[in-house]
């Protein structure tokens, strides 16, 4: 490379870097407790676990445990709270034995009441804590948005943009940098600031993928709010077009039958969440469920099915678009939840070389000024005592 591409690419590593390192550094401190969210909350007693049934009588019965219908589950919930609508319904891929039911005044009510009921039972558990608590609720919004909504979802997808434009620069200052020096050599015999150096260097390369996907990944998961606006827009309106001009359902069908329903059109695929009519996942005149697979990755993909809420028959079912598949693939890539505990420790042990490296990136920037601060002190000293010297030199005999 030329002394002037350096200098080029040193400029847009540079500044990508300092304009994202304080938010990148924020949201590497607030993700590494969100990546064992599960763990911290059951430490913290947060976390909602399915009471222990008494031993089954028959040995069949402890092997397939009972399911209790979903519209007396639906009906436990709303007996707490008479005057709330039906929002949502889900269950998490683990948990099984949970219906998580949500509650609100409206069917895109913001202040939602959760409640957790025993699928089995149909027997009311807890109304659990927001996101595991306020610590992890705390830590969670700073991570999606900064407590600003959809204006701090795309300011971070912004910043983890420059991220991945300081990583493919600080790869291309590598290679000329290093030449000198065999790979991975770090200068402990030098002065704080070379080594400090040469460690930000050679953390950045050991993490350049996983920096790289996590950055891209949280970019993509900024965009979700847009992404599923455009499928509603275009996708959902199609589905929905036969209903177009029509009055909502006065009666509702049984949740319990659509569910089974919808079960049976998608052999193989488990309910994640069903979304009742009127709310941002379904129409006026629809329940939307949906279905996902029951593999570790697979679990991530859904499948929506359309029922009309007042006759209970399918009205349409379709595979995501590609957009959405992308989004939804990159949730699990970006927190690294999919892998069981092994994945979960490299992810932390990966977040903490980031933040190393993003720390020692600022460390080394300060230190740069400072030195450079230095050098113009001595500069400007040594003018200063050559002055005098210089004018009685200029002053002849």
């Amino acid at each position: 490379m030329s002394s002037l591409s350096i200098r080029r690419w040193s400029w847009i590593h540079k500044w990508s870097s300092l304009v994202a390192t304080s938010f990148m550094l924020l949201l590497c401190l607030t993700g590494l407790p969100l990546i064992y969210h599960h763990e911290i909350g059951h430490l913290l007693g947060n976390d909602v676990e399915a009471p222990a049934l008494a031993p089954a009588v028959a040995p069949e019965l402890a092997a397939a445990p009972p399911r209790a219908n979903v519209d007396a589950v639906i009906g436990a919930a709303r007996a707490l709270y008479p005057n709330k609508l039906v929002m949502y319904i889900s269950q998490e891929i683990d948990e099984p034995a949970i219906w998580n039911v949500t509650l609100g005044d409206t069917p895109t009510d913001e202040h939602y009441k959760p409640i957790a009921v025993d699928a089995r039972t149909a027997r009311v558990i807890t109304e659990p804590a927001f996101e595991g608590g306020a610590f992890m609720s705390t830590m969670f919004r700073l991570h999606v948005d900064l407590f600003a909504g959809l204006y701090g979802k795309l300011f971070l997808g912004l910043m983890g943009l420059l991220l991945i434009v300081a990583i493919v620069s600080g790869v291309v200052l590598y290679a000329p940098f290093m030449r000198k020096l065999e790979f991975g050599t770090v200068r402990r015999e030098r002065s704080a600031r070379l080594k400090w150096l040469d460690l930000h260097n050679l953390l950045g390369i050991v993490t350049l993928v996983w920096a790289l996907v996590v950055g891209a990944t949280g970019m993509v998961n900024t965009w979700a709010d847009l992404l599923l606006k455009v499928w509603q827009a275009t996708e959902i309106a199609a589905m929905l077009e036969p209903y177009r001009g029509a009055a909502p359902p006065t009666q509702r069908a049984s949740m319990d039958a659509a569910i089974k329903l919808a079960e049976s059109a998608a052999p193989g695929m488990r309910v994640a969440f069903v979304a009742f009519p009127g709310t941002p996942f379904a129409s006026p005149h629809h329940y939307g469920i949906y279905m996902r697979g029951s593999e570790a990755f697979s679990s991530r993909l859904y499948k929506p099915v359309l029922i009309d809420a007042q006759t209970g028959q399918i009205t349409d079912q379709r595979a995501l678009p590609w957009y959405l598949t992308a989004l939804l693939i990159s949730q699990p890539l970006h927190f690294g939840d999919y892998g069981g505990a092994p994945m979960k420790l490299l992810w932390a042990l990966l977040d903490i070389a980031t933040i190393i490296v993003l720390g020692s990136g600022l460390y080394l920037w300060v230190q740069r000024g400072r030195a450079a601060r230095r050098h113009l002190q001595a500069v400007a000293q040594a003018r200063e005592k050559a002055a005098p010297v210089l004018a009685h030199e200029g002053e002849g005999p």
